[in-house]
Order: structure tokens, then C-alpha cells, then sequence
């Protein structure tokens, strides 16, 4: 399909390094006027470029932010199919698009000066310090403003963590969760304050298990899940308690422990009564893909019916309307069937299909159930999948999106997940291509570049 995107390249006279250029301009203009510095290290291989242009693949959202500043137009116009009449062909304009939500300044075409960056941490810093003296000032309670501070900063970090890098929102949640440790530590909650302020310990816990696993340090993930139970515990709050045994067993299952991770799974269905949110169906689906790791293909079977049954008896509880990392939306479930299936060794066409529906998925996501490290595992399955029926070509075009990750999102599922492509690359038939060769280099060093935890 040719696209407005295709037509105005061509218009440009733009090759892949002119375009790649441009981009990365645009990447760090916008950078800097959103404050968000990880936007600036993003740029396209001439692969992804080409299937942009071509209306073949739907850019991440980050990219898609950075197209629309660059073009200056609706990022949906771009990839549509162009209008009748010819575009003028027009140089970059400053202007963002009002609709691609930016800060409040950039879409009223405010100036940004190179220190809106500086400025903007500076502002940050003052809140933090207002809050802290909040906090102090009610030296006898917990009062009204401090709980719903920490209600909607969980809120707010639960939903923002499938979808932004990890440095992006670390510092936000290791401060939120000390001011709950230390709230819970003094004597000023009521004892209903106390159970409130246990389920945000253990929402901020367990997220900071899944930033100590992101950043490949299970011992750690496991200590910080372990508190987020006994949180959950203390709250008194089912759905938590399930949720922690289902993050237990994604660390487990992404550090080698297949055994360990379909326990886990397990352990935290027990704990649910129907109907229940949709934590019942990410246990269901994290065992189905433990037990596929283990060879168990009835194990498999049984794990992914149990997940479409908990699907279809799903009742939204209070971790769904926080939604994020504490929800478990339908094209994570696709993600999940399809790795089960990849993992498990079978090679039919209804493996790859079941791994195209997971890509298109999250290619069609809304951004509240978009997540870009379960974006590339669902990339990273059809690679295999592709690769399991000798389809080299369309493995390349697989794990494509996945090679332009920046750094800051090679956390660890990513890593492992483009590992598997590489073990799949160098074994069989296919091992001494050169094709394959290509690929196998270009993953090597992709891994070769793990998150950093913050900006450097």
C-alpha cells in the first residue's frame, strides 16, 4: 500500500540516511520538549523505514510521536493511503500536532529553550521537596492530601510501566515507596489508612521486583516480590496476594526456572475465587508458558484452556481500573498463547499464525494495553516461528522492530526473548546462510546493550 508517508519521502527525495537524519533531529527536538530523554536515542534501521513507507507494519508510539513532529501531521494521515490531489513539498515546521499529547507549553507553541529539560527536573524537585514538607507538617496523622498523593502517584506509575522505559519512571516509584514504608513504620495511620497504605507497599514492591528483574537481577526481584506479598498479606487483599505469585513466576520463568514459574502460577490461582479480574487469566497463561518450556504439552493445553475460561468469566476488580502493569489485557494473552506454542516446538501454520494475531495485536493496541517489551516478545515468537518453517526473510522482518529498540528498553525478556532468535539462528539447516549470518550478527549486537537503569 502506498502511503502520505511513502508520497512525501518521494516528493523529498529522501534516502534512508536523509530520512534517518531528519528523524533523529525531530527524535531529539522532541526529546526535549516533552522532557522524556530516552525519545532522543531513537532511530529506525532501513528496514523499519522501509515498512513504514510501505503501510506494512504500524510504528511503536514513541515513533509515532517523533513521525508526527517531523511531518508535522496526524501519525494516522501519514500511514494512510495519500489524497487526490499532490502535497507541496514543504520543509519541517517546529509546530507538534496538538493531538500527540505533549506538555501543555509545546502544544500551545510556548518557545523551548535548551534548558526546558533542566527547568523541568528543577520544578520537580520542588514538588518533591512541598511534598515532603506536607508530610511532616501532619506530624500527629496521615492526612487526606498525602494518601491521595501516593493513590495516584501507584496509579500513575502502575499505568505508565508496560509502556515507558524503566529510568523514566525508577526514581518516581523507589521515592513513593519509601514514603509508604515510612508512613506504615510511625504510629499516625488509623487502622484503615494502614490497610490502604499495605496494598500501595505492595503494588510499589512488586513493581520494583519487576524493575530489579528488568534490570537482570533476580536475587533482588525475588527479595522486593517477597515484601510485596507479605504486604498483600497485610492488607488482606486476594487479588494482590494472586498477582505477586504471578509476578514470582515471570521471574522465574525469565531467569531459567521453569519449574519454579508453573509453582508460582499455581500457587496464585489457588488463592482466587471466581469470578475474578483478569490476574486469573495471566496465571492461567504464565503457567501454560512455563509448562511449554518443560515439554509438557498437555500441561500447555490444559493452562491455556483454563486462561480462555478465566477470560470469559473475567469481572473488571481494582487492579484492572488501575490497569497497566496490575491488568492483563487481551493481546498480552495473544502474546502468551503464541510463545506457549513457539516454545513448545510446534512448527505448524497455526503456531505462526497464532504469533501474526499477538504482532498485529499490539500493532492495533490501544495505548493502554500497549507494552513495548511484550510488543517485542510478540515479534520475537514470530521470528521463531518463522524460523522453525525456514522462512528466513520473513524472520528478518520479524525481529526487525525489535532491533530498533533503543537502549533503554533492552530489559531483560527482551534480551532473553531476542537470544532465543539468535539460539534458533545457529542450529539446523538454515545455521550457515548468510542471511542467517547477518541476522545472528545484528542480534549479537543488540544484546550486547542492556538497559541502563537511568540516563546516563
Amino acid at each position: 500500500m502506498r502511503t502520505l508517508l511513502h508520497q512525501i519521502i518521494t516528493q523529498r527525495n529522501w534516502q534512508y540516511p536523509t530520512f534517518r537524519g531528519r528523524f533523529e533531529k525531530a527524535a531529539r527536538e522532541l526529546a526535549e520538549i516533552e522532557g522524556v530523554p530516552h525519545l532522543a536515542t531513537l532511530a529506525p534501521s532501513e528496514r523499519t523505514y522501509e515498512r513504514w513507507y510501505l503501510g506494512e507494519t504500524k510504528p511503536v508510539p514513541d515513533a509515532r510521536r517523533i513521525l508526527a513532529h517531523l511531518f508535522d501531521r496526524p501519525v494516522d494521515e501519514l500511514l494512510a493511503p495519500p489524497g487526490p490531489h499532490p502535497l507541496p513539498v514543504t520543509a519541517h515546521a517546529q509546530r507538534t500536532p496538538p493531538d500527540e499529547n505533549l506538555a501543555l507549553g509545546a502544544a500551545s507553541g510556548a518557545p523551548h529553550s535548551t534548558t526546558t529539560y533542566e527547568m523541568g527536573r528543577q520544578a520537580a524537585m520542588a514538588a518533591n521537596r512541598a511534598l515532603r514538607f506536607a508530610v511532616t507538617a501532619e506530624s500527629t496523622s496521615v492526612g487526606a492530601e498525602t494518601l491521595d498523593h501516593i493513590r495516584d502517584e501507584v496509579t500513575r506509575i502502575a499505568a505508565a510501566y508496560p509502556r515507558v522505559a524503566l529510568h523514566d519512571i525508577l526514581a518516581d516509584l523507589i521515592e513513593i515507596q519509601d514514603l509508604v514504608f515510612r508512613l506504615l513504620e510511625s504510629d499516625r495511620p488509623t487502622p484503615a489508612q494502614a490497610v490502604d497504605l499495605h496494598l500501595w507497599a505492595s503494588m510499589t514492591s512488586g513493581m520494583l521486583a519487576k524493575a530489579s528483574h528488568d534490570l537482570s537481577d533476580p536475587k533482588s526481584a525475588m527479595t522486593q516480590a517477597r515484601a510485596a506479598y507479605v504486604c498483600a498479606d497485610q492488607a488482606g487483599h486476594n487479588g494482590m496476594r494472586a498477582w505477586v505469585r504471578g509476578l514470582q513466576s515471570l521471574i522465574a520463568y525469565w531467569a531459567g526456572r521453569p519449574d519454579d514459574a508453573a509453582t508460582y502460577a499455581a500457587r496464585g490461582a489457588a488463592l482466587l475465587a471466581a469470578p475474578s479480574g483478569t490476574v486469573a487469566v495471566w496465571l492461567a497463561a504464565q503457567e501454560a508458558r512455563a509448562h511449554a518450556v518443560l515439554g509438557d504439552a498437555d500441561g500447555v493445553r490444559t493452562a491455556l484452556l483454563q486462561a480462555t475460561d478465566a477470560r470469559d468469566a473475567t469481572v473488571r476488580d481494582d487492579l484492572d481500573a488501575i490497569g497497566g502493569i496490575l491488568t492483563f489485557p487481551r493481546p498480552r494473552q495473544a502474546y502468551y498463547t503464541a510463545e506457549a506454542r513457539v516454545l513448545l516446538g510446534d512448527t505448524t501454520r497455526d503456531t505462526e499464525r497464532a504469533a501474526e494475531e499477538a504482532v498485529h495485536a499490539y500493532a492495533t493496541a490501544p495505548a493502554d494495553e500497549w507494552a513495548f517489551g511484550d510488543q517485542a516478545g510478540a515479534h520475537t515468537n514470530l521470528a521463531l516461528a518463522r524460523i522453525a518453517r525456514s522462512d528466513l526473510d520473513g524472520a528478518a522482518d520479524a525481529v526487525g522492530p525489535v532491533l530498533d529498540l533503543p537502549p533503554a528498553q533492552h530489559n531483560h525478556g527482551v534480551m532473553v526473548s531476542a537470544q532465543r532468535v539468535h539460539a534458533a539462528l545457529s542450529t539446523g539447516p538454515l545455521r550457515n546462510a548468510a542471511q542467517t549470518k547477518d541476522l545472528r550478527a545484528e542480534l549479537e549486537l543488540f544484546t550486547a546493550t542492556p538497559t541502563p537503569a537511568l540516563p546516563r
